[in-house]
């Protein structure tokens, strides 16, 4: 079910009023409540693949048990069982047709010729996300941060949990399985703020992310015919395309979650206004960098262990979360280009810089050296969004010779209107908008004191929401398919 469609506009509302009104007394019925509604609204998608998430939930659970144990060879047993359980589901469905096609061309260039068999079967939406769920819980146990679930039904929500189930962000066991297992009172501030984040996610996906993928698929898919200046216009426009649509689901799947009192983490905090590339993973898709840095980066030794060491893991953290988004060579590119990047903030110790706190967080305009920094940063990450757009990493290069190439024989073609200049429109709206928010990402206000000039402005977002769900194709989030 998508969140942008009038299914989930009738679902919500019956899940609410039946979770309040209906189950309020009792946190059992609540929250298995909660785990019907999440296993329907992942079944809208596909009845098929239900099983394989109750399957993956359940072992995971008992897996729990199984690392809790005082034998610290069963435990650790346990614990690959988990990990190969997750990477074989993940293996299987995401990796398996890559592998064998890469296979296949390995011994062509020797002169055999094998014909391997191919799954060609549905990405189960959302797999990449809830196989995490999982074992980032077993990885909690294992390392004493907390103890196994004994109620099978709060272990199930914390992993389908219906707002963050196909596309996260990835939660912790210890930040979410509390608030599972604790009464939940309804809250009309903490509801008010979820519809202002669900309105403002609509608005991002509906209005901003749609429109901007009608122009940027006519540019990315016909590169070869447009100049240099229409394509980097191109990017630019994917690079706030992308930013919406996920960071608009985002701010639907925390707004829906605070409508029944849960307040997941942040997964975005306006990563454009970044100053260096260390800033921007610390601000972009926070719960899955956070998730490689805790259980991938520091058991690797992290930067403990010299530079070498270092500069080893960072690399491997990069690639590794690159081969996440795709099973194909654009997206390890990808990856790779945003570890060249972090590398020289690593090696002259510069990477912790902007740890806390946003770009002109005291003041109403950056300075100039934060304009630049920005600028660069927002550059490097548009250059790099090419090839996560780009369907093979040929025509990536492809894409990025026809600019350089256009550039050379044509260089006054930066005078002259390009193709795709629509996309500002959308795009400087945009940035102004989260320049005014930027200092809190989870919290949508208005500044304006009228009460009765707000509710207009919120009608006439609504408006515009219908509008354009009108006269659109509707669209699936981008992160859908990962």
């Amino acid at each position: 079910m998508l969140f942008n469609s009038l299914e989930f506009l009738i679902f919500l509302p019956i899940v609410f009023i039946l979770y309040w009104f209906v189950f309020n007394q009792n946190l059992l019925r609540q929250n298995l409540l909660i785990l019907l509604a999440s296993y329907f609204f992942y079944g809208w998608w596909s009845w098929k693949f239900l099983l394989l998430l109750a399957v993956s939930t359940l072992l995971d659970y008992l897996y729990g048990f199984g690392v809790a144990s005082l034998n610290k060879r069963n435990s650790k047993l346990f614990l690959w069982l988990s990990i190969i359980n997750n990477l074989g589901i993940l293996g299987v469905f995401k990796y398996y047709d890559f592998f064998i096609t890469q296979f296949e061309h390995g011994f062509n260039l020797i002169g055999i010729h094998i014909n391997a068999p191919l799954l060609q079967v549905a990405l189960p939406v959302g797999i990449s996300f809830y196989t995490f769920h999982g074992m980032s819980y077993v990885f909690d146990i294992y390392r004493g941060i907390r103890k196994p679930v004994s109620n099978f039904i709060d272990y199930a929500v914390f992993v389908c949990f219906f707002p963050l189930l196909v596309a996260g962000p990835i939660e912790r066991a210890n930040h979410l399985l509390p608030q599972v297992q604790t009464k939940r009172i309804f809250s009309y501030s903490q509801a008010v703020e979820g519809c202002r984040l669900i309105l403002w996610g609509m608005f991002k996906k509906v209005v901003i992310a749609d429109s901007l993928a009608i122009i940027v698929d006519d540019i990315f898919d016909n590169y070869q015919t447009h100049n240099a200046f229409s394509l980097i216009i191109g990017a630019i426009g994917f690079s706030f395309q992308i930013y919406g649509d996920f960071s608009g689901y985002t701010d639907i799947a925390l707004g829906t979650a605070k409508l029944f009192g849960f307040e997941l983490l942040s997964n975005f905090k306006f990563p454009y206004f970044s100053r260096d590339i260390a800033e921007f993973w610390r601000r972009w898709h926070v719960s899955l960098s956070s998730w490689f840095r805790d259980y991938l980066y520091i058991p690797l030794g992290g930067s403990k262990q010299g530079k070498l060491i270092a500069v080893r893991n960072t690399f491997i953290i990069f690639l590794v979360s690159g081969f996440w988004h795709g099973a194909n060579w654009n997206f390890i590119a990808w990856g790779g280009i945003h570890a060249c990047g972090f590398l020289p903030l690593l090696l002259l110790n510069k990477n912790r810089r902007h740890i806390e706190g946003i770009v002109a967080l005291d003041r109403k305009l950056p300075n100039i050296k934060e304009v630049f920094q920005m600028i660069y940063t927002f550059g490097f990450v548009t250059f790099a969004w090419i090839f996560f757009r780009i369907h093979s990493l040929k025509t990536g290069v492809a894409f990025i010779k026809q600019i350089i190439v256009s550039t050379l024989l044509h260089p006054t073609q930066y005078f002259v209107k390009p193709t795709g200049i629509s996309i500002l429109y959308y795009v400087v709206p945009f940035v102004l908008i989260d320049w005014q928010f930027r200092r809190n990402e989870r919290v949508i206000t208005l500044p304006l004191k009228n009460l009765i000039l707000r509710m207009g402005i919120y009608y006439l977002i609504i408006i515009i929401l219908l509008f354009y769900g009108a006269i659109q194709v509707k669209q699936q989030f981008i992160y859908f398919q990962f």
